[in-house]
C-alpha cells in the first residue's frame, strides 16, 4: 500500500493519538503501551499479533515506536491488524 501524504491538521491528530497511549509521556510508545493502543483499536486482536506488529513497526528495533515509525505504521493502515 503506498503511504498517503498527510495534511499538517491530519498530522496533528495522529499526534494527538500517540500522546494519549504514550501514557509514561516520555516520546515514545512501548509494547504495553502499543498493546493498549492496538486492542482499543482492534478489540479481537490477538497479544501475539500485536507484538509481531510492534517488531515490524520499531524500524531500528530499539524496543519503542517513536512518533516517526507511528505516523507511518498509521499511514500504512493500521486497521489491517
Amino acid at each position: 500500500m503506498s503511504e498517503q501524504v498527510l495534511s499538517e491538521s491530519q498530522v496533528a491528530e495522529v499526534r494527538k493519538e500517540f500522546d494519549f497511549f504514550d501514557t509514561d509521556h516520555n516520546g515514545m510508545i512501548d509494547l504495553g503501551e502499543f498493546i493498549e493502543l492496538l486492542t482499543a483499536l482492534s478489540p479481537k486482536t490477538k497479544v501475539k499479533v500485536v507484538e509481531e506488529a510492534f517488531a515490524m513497526i520499531d524500524e531500528n528495533n530499539d524496543g519503542h515506536i517513536d512518533f516517526e515509525e507511528f505516523l507511518a505504521w498509521w499511514q500504512q493502515g493500521w486497521w489491517e491488524y
